[in-house]
């Protein structure tokens, strides 16, 4: 039986559909079970029990944990749990940068999770390309997305393919104690993506440049820290004309490519109208 928290997010829900198909049990943990809306095959349990029983492999997302994976790894220890996989994030490589507060946050719970004696992997994806549907509604409208650094690079990965990276952590032993580094297949800038996501849909999209100052007052506004606004805005102005590396693990891991922005772009073309 494998646990998987943030079963109805963006990696979760496929990762509960790549270890049913694969045969495996899974145990999802949703904060409303009863319009989860999962495969059948799974057994959807309430978040906020974190149910142990018969299980021995548990997913760890720390967007479900801002506190950590404590509580979590205490009862997976009394319930004899025997692996965890944590999905943490390729910023944990600047996690030095004291000003990197996104990479340290998630170096502290690898940390935390390597130190209760369970076997372990720690998944680092960067950017999600899921994170451009930020942009559907102003898409939508007219077209143009506006936000910061349109020069700056990032290789936004599918989420479905850092599903599958998970899923291989659990069905063999191979990347027990290790760290993979997982990137999508090409660096693109902002208005790459913007202008993807426009072939996608068959209409223009551009990206419209908007300073530093305004966009961090919108993230703000819409709810993040702002210690997080700032870590994000450095991260991106850092990368301007800067293309970012492509890592090899996905495919090592998984023997194929990853998928390409575009195609991630084709998949969720309604959500862009």
């Amino acid at each position: 039986m494998i646990l998987i928290t943030g079963a109805t997010g963006n990696v979760g829900r496929h990762l509960v559909a790549e270890l049913l198909t694969a045969g495996s049990k899974v145990r999802a943990l949703s904060r409303d079970p009863a319009g989860a809306r999962l495969p059948s095959g799974a057994e959807v349990a309430h978040a906020g029990d974190l149910p142990m029983d018969g299980v021995e492999a548990v997913f760890f997302n720390p967007a479900t944990s801002w506190s950590g994976p404590g509580e979590l790894l205490a009862k997976a220890k009394a319930h004899g749990v025997r692996r965890v996989v944590m999905l943490s994030s390729m910023s944990c490589l600047g996690a030095d940068d004291p000003a990197n507060l996104i990479g340290q946050h998630h170096l502290e719970g690898e940390r935390e999770i390597e130190a209760s004696g369970l076997e372990w992997t720690f998944l680092r994806p960067g950017a999600f390309a899921a994170n451009t549907l930020d942009w559907a509604g102003q898409i939508r409208e007219n077209g143009v997305v506006r936000g910061p650094y349109a020069r700056a690079h990032t290789t936004p990965m599918h989420e479905r393919d850092i599903a599958a990276a998970a899923a291989q952590a659990f069905l063999t032993d191979d990347l027990v104690g290790t760290r993979p580094v997982l990137s999508g297949p090409e660096s693109l800038t902002q208005a790459d993506q913007a202008r993807i996501i426009g072939e996608a849909i068959g209409r223009p999209v551009r990206y419209e440049e908007v300073s530093p100052e305004t966009a961090r007052e919108a993230m703000i506004g819409g709810g993040v820290p702002a210690p997080f606004v700032d870590a994000m805005l450095r991260m991106f102005a850092g990368a301007v004309d800067t293309p970012d590396q492509v890592y090899p693990d996905f495919e090592r891991i998984t023997g194929r490519p990853a998928r390409t922005f575009a195609e991630w772009a084709a998949d969720h073309a309604p959500a862009f109208g």
